[in-house]
């Protein structure tokens, strides 16, 4: 997967493209812009874009890699606007909870 963001994650961080909240709910309610940006910092599942270089330096197990999904702690990191548009976030490579493989 090719970072176009223009960030690029250092020591322990790794940059995420988060999946976006839903704008709608199921029954059609469409959800104000408002609440939209508080469940958006509420989602926990992302794709890996880059990892930092020191990120998981003395974790023994699978180290997630770009194109990766993952999970995370819920409001984990810091939102940084990329210069393709995208809203990505960068976290610490602890909040990163586990890979997933479905």
């Amino acid at each position: 997967m090719q970072n176009e963001s223009g960030i690029t994650p250092i020591e322990y961080k790794i940059l995420v493209l988060p999946d976006e909240a839903k704008k709608q709910t199921l029954g059609g309610i469409i959800i104000p812009e408002t609440v939209n940006e508080m469940r958006q910092a509420q989602e926990v599942k992302a794709t890996v874009i880059e990892v930092g270089g020191n990120a998981f330096a003395d974790f023994k197990g699978k180290i997630p890699e770009p194109g990766d999904r993952v999970t995370m702690n819920k409001y984990a990191g810091i939102d940084a606007d990329g210069k393709d548009g995208r809203k990505y976030r960068l976290v610490n490579d602890k909040e990163i909870a586990a890979i997933i493989n479905f």
